[in-house]
């Protein structure tokens, strides 16, 4: 298993190399949002988008991992995908949604009593429920590239995230920062982020999934995603990828 420090230049390198692929899937992803964000009322809106957004994080999951197995990059397979993962997509989105109203309704109640006490109940079950939260991070990656069923994948993303913790809240935190960067700005979401999700959230979970000597290949090479030899040492040449 491969450090995230490595993964993160590896998803970066990815998604680089992979810009157009990136562009197409996550700008098809955000005309499909168009409707929801932009006509409908607000509350009918919170309530529809994590139903259509999971799929669309499923559906480009699929893309990119056929994308990253070498298989020509296809528009369509993000659509397939949606498609194909509707069902265990709306029980992750109905699951995250209660977690979600959960933590709000904890600050409603308690933020609005005076004393420490019910700050501290408002922090305890907040931290509880964000952790419950990090623990799925590998849930959807999982059916997608495995084809586990929802249940299945959600209690082995549990064990995955009780086995590498610090692994699993830092992919989290990388995720949650480049999600808050590209949303301050509206078309920088809309033209990158579905895509740019789907190939960190795929390595990220690949990387744990890897049998050892799987991780390294011959004379001290190792193997990426899609199976291609990757100099140990090439992480170091990503940095200066651009100028290639």
């Amino acid at each position: 298993m491969r450090k995230l420090s490595e993964i993160v230049i590896q998803s970066g390198k990815r998604i680089y190399q992979d810009i157009i692929s990136v562009a197409l899937f996550s700008i098809m992803g955000a005309l499909v949002l168009v409707p929801f964000v932009f006509f409908l009322p607000v509350g009918i809106s919170l309530f529809v988008l994590p139903f259509v957004i999971v799929p669309l994080c499923a559906g480009a999951l699929h893309a990119t991992h056929r994308m990253m197995k070498g298989e020509r990059p296809k528009v369509s397979a993000l659509f397939a995908g949606a498609w194909k993962f509707i069902l265990p997509s709306f029980v992750i989105a109905f699951a995250t949604s209660i977690f979600i109203l959960i933590i709000v309704s904890t600050w409603w109640y308690y933020g609005g009593k005076p004393g420490m006490l019910y700050f501290a109940l408002a922090v305890f079950q907040t931290y509880f429920v964000a952790m419950v939260l990090v623990s799925q991070l590998y849930a959807l990656p999982l059916i997608v590239q495995q084809g586990l069923g929802v249940f299945t994948a959600m209690g082995r993303s549990v064990k995955l995230f009780l086995a590498h913790p610090g692994y699993t809240v830092g992919a989290f935190v990388q995720l949650l920062s480049v999600t808050v960067l590209l949303g301050l700005t509206v078309i920088g979401f809309a033209a990158l982020y579905l895509g740019m999700y789907a190939i960190y959230s795929n390595l990220v979970t690949a990387n744990l999934l890897a049998k050892p000597e799987e991780d390294e290949g011959e004379n001290g090479k190792t193997e990426d995603y899609a199976g291609l030899p990757h100099r140990a040492g090439e992480r170091l040449d990503a940095m200066s990828f651009p100028g290639q």
